[in-house]
């Protein structure tokens, strides 16, 4: 069977089963759709003014709301604190992410901006329905995103990507993995938006 790597392609492959159950034999594909696939599917293609897919962007804000700019807000000091701590405790280390606390709080600060500018303008805007008026405000986000991939390279460089060494403490390991989890959150929260959310308003 073919591992389904994304969830674009697990969609696209559930889509195929949908059509020719025969297809699961080949696709690695399981249990009902998840809310948020259910999303993509109803946005996906839709032209603008569709109410079940305006409803599904709608809910999609409201779930990127949730899930991400909530989750980042708790998450990042955590990291930032982590990282502190071990870089103070491990300097003389060879192996130590020096400078990766100031690059998670550059980070984050460049996230809340960001996120403020959905929050108070974009999204008020999409759910009031002003199509015409969001390609300049979705050029800017989708260009801030580009910032972030940058950012993410650079964090995967300091942490070594994502690996920890051998000997490392619980603290350490700690921090690696809300690294790699800042990441792998990072990137779903921007392709939710760059690949589904924004098209249905341009």
């Amino acid at each position: 069977m073919i591992p389904i790597p994304t969830p674009e392609l697990n969609l696209w492959a559930r889509e195929m089963v949908r059509r020719s159950p025969e297809a699961n034999d080949v696709f690695r594909v399981r249990g009902p759709l998840t809310t948020v696939e259910k999303l993509e599917r109803d946005l996906t293609g839709a032209s603008r003014g569709d109410k079940a897919a305006d409803r599904a962007a709608a809910k999609l804000i409201e779930h990127i709301l949730q899930r991400y700019h909530e989750v980042h807000r708790r998450e990042f000091p955590a990291a930032i604190e982590l990282a502190r701590t071990v870089e103070r405790v491990h300097a003389g280390d060879a192996d130590c992410p020096r400078g990766l606390a100031d690059h998670l709080a550059i980070m984050a600060d460049d996230l809340e901006g960001h996120q403020r500018k959905e929050e108070n303008i974009l999204f008020p805007t999409m759910l009031a329905g002003s199509c015409g008026v969001l390609r300049f405000p979705i050029s800017r986000m989708m260009s801030e995103h580009d910032d972030v991939h940058d950012q993410l390279a650079r964090l995967a460089a300091l942490t070594k990507d994502f690996t920890p060494p051998q000997d490392a403490c619980h603290t350490w390991r700690a921090l690696t993995q809300a690294c790699k989890k800042l990441d792998r959150d990072l990137r779903e929260h921007m392709r939710l938006e760059n690949d589904v959310l924004f098209p249905h308003f341009l």
